[in-house]
């Protein structure tokens, strides 16, 4: 045999190791989420979220939305979010320097002064350069803070520093919850008796082409373009399978930024936000994890799985590239800032399982996967590729993932069905079939292009242009 052969033969069965344990991942996750999403669906169907609405014993929140350039939109998600169905709670609107007009359509549309305001400074920000409260007593709870720019993670600590509650919602401004969201979102921190809750996230789905109406999703709709909609179906997989396996697992490691509630004490006690990654979010919770072990405290993170929060999800590749790129530099600079943790027993399932795991198959998947297109072509063009072993490789690999996000389609149905028409769920099923041609090489090459612009010490956000909600109107019948 000669050493091009052997070459090709490592390379080949490498893969062929690597695809069966990934996939031998995706069919324990999707397993095992059932038992924790039926639990859930079970003990949710005793709560009367109505009593909690009005008792004196919720926890108070303070929901903090940082906004820059936002003024496109700012009035109506502000608006939706006062809507919120909650007792005790304040929203903190934090405009991060925005260049544009957010601060002034604010102060007009919402009666805003200028107040005066003690705050301490738990975790150092970019300076504060006012804060303001409403003359009029309908948006007593809505405080708007404007400060200098320094970022989304920097805004986020000059909430977290102005707040006056226990618990602090992230959201993003742009977001539209449900009206029982914050209830939902909360009622872990209440459940749990022998560990303290810390952290918990919510689903967050894609609002593209659904009918919004003063703040609110009043009717849900498929998005008509590919890519949201190809976005819809990650989602249902990431959210529903992924984080409900790995939340009873007690080893999620990621609380979307877009929605989750976190235990104020413990993210100043874990040093609040890193204004130095792009994926603040992750890093936090990581963070709070790693402290929690460190101090030997029981604690746990909790998933939601109801639908909680809906957003606009990129419709461009360009746009849809940025942020995948980003997400990329934030999980590598998350795992590299807590590369202590690896495979180190004293951090337990953090140690052990979580962080192994989104090195192994988050982080280094895209890269394995791009090199081995790469090796491909090359094997190709020298006639050592063996066409017979490469076709059945490929059919098994696509044949699993269109059944596995057909089985996170069915779950859908089964639990949630927020998309009730029968030519939803074929256009999803069909949208399966066409994701590893039309969107999944897209998305690997985008995480190819971040591992390089790390390398590059690029740090920026990158443009997220977004249409905004205001225009999401009834689609005209058909």
């Amino acid at each position: 045999m000669s050493w091009q052969q052997v070459v090709v033969d490592f390379f080949t069965y490498g893969i062929l190791i690597y695809s069966v344990v990934l996939l031998g991942f995706y069919l324990f996750i999707a397993v095992y989420s059932i038992g924790e999403t039926r639990h859930y669906i079970r003990k949710s169907s005793f709560t009367d979220y109505s009593i909690l609405a009005v008792s004196e014993k919720t926890p108070s929140i303070s929901i903090l939305a940082p906004a820059y350039n936002e003024g496109a939109t700012i009035i109506e998600n502000v608006r939706s979010l006062l809507s919120i169905h909650y007792n005790h709670m304040e929203l903190i609107v934090i405009n991060d320097g925005s260049k544009d007009d957010s601060l002034q359509k604010l102060i007009d549309a919402y009666e805003l002064v200028e107040v005066p305001r003690l705050v301490i400074n738990h975790i150092l920000t970019k300076p504060v350069r006012g804060i303001y409260k409403s003359t009029n007593p309908v948006y007593r709870k809505l405080v708007v803070v404007d400060k200098e720019n320094g970022g989304k993670a920097d805004a986020l600590n000059v909430g977290v520093n102005v707040a006056s509650n226990d618990y602090i919602v992230c959201i993003d401004v742009d977001c539209i919850l449900e009206q029982d969201a914050m209830l939902k979102l909360v009622k872990p921190f209440l459940e749990e008796k022998n560990k303290r809750v810390i952290a918990t996230g919510g689903v967050v789905r894609i609002a593209n082409s659904c009918e919004i109406r003063d703040g609110k999703v009043v009717k849900v709709n498929l998005p008509e373009k590919f890519l949201p909609r190809v976005q819809t179906l990650e989602y249902i997989r990431a959210f529903l399978l992924g984080r409900m396996a790995w939340s009873r697992l007690n080893g999620l490691l990621l609380i979307s930024g877009a929605f989750g509630a976190f235990d104020r004490e413990i993210v100043i006690k874990a040093g609040g936000y890193n204004h130095n990654t792009v994926g603040e979010d992750m890093e936090l919770v990581v963070r709070m994890r790693r402290y929690m072990e460190e101090q030997k405290i029981p604690y746990k993170v909790a998933y939601i799985p109801d639908p909680l929060c809906w957003t606009e999800a990129p419709s461009t590749y360009k746009i849809l590239g940025r942020q995948r790129n980003r997400w990329t530099r934030g999980t590598i600079e998350t795992l590299k800032l807590h590369k202590v943790m690896f495979f180190n027993p004293r951090y337990g399932r953090l140690g052990m399982i979580s962080y192994p795991y989104w090195f192994f198959f988050e982080f280094l998947a895209p890269l394995i996967e791009f090199g081995g297109f790469v090796a491909l072509l090359i094997f190709a063009a020298f006639g050592l590729l063996d066409w017979p072993f490469f076709f059945a490789l490929l059919g098994f690999i696509l044949c699993f993932g269109f059944v596995y996000s057909t089985f996170a389609i069915l779950m859908e149905v089964l639990t949630y069905n927020q998309y009730k028409r029968h030519k939803d769920i074929f256009r999803l099923i069909l949208t399966a079939f066409l994701e590893p041609f039309l969107f999944h090489p897209f998305v690997v090459w985008s995480a190819v292009k971040g591992n390089i612009d790390l390398l590059r010490n690029k740090k920026s956000w990158g443009e997220m242009t977004r249409q905004g909600f205001a225009g999401a109107k009834k689609p005209a019948a058909k």
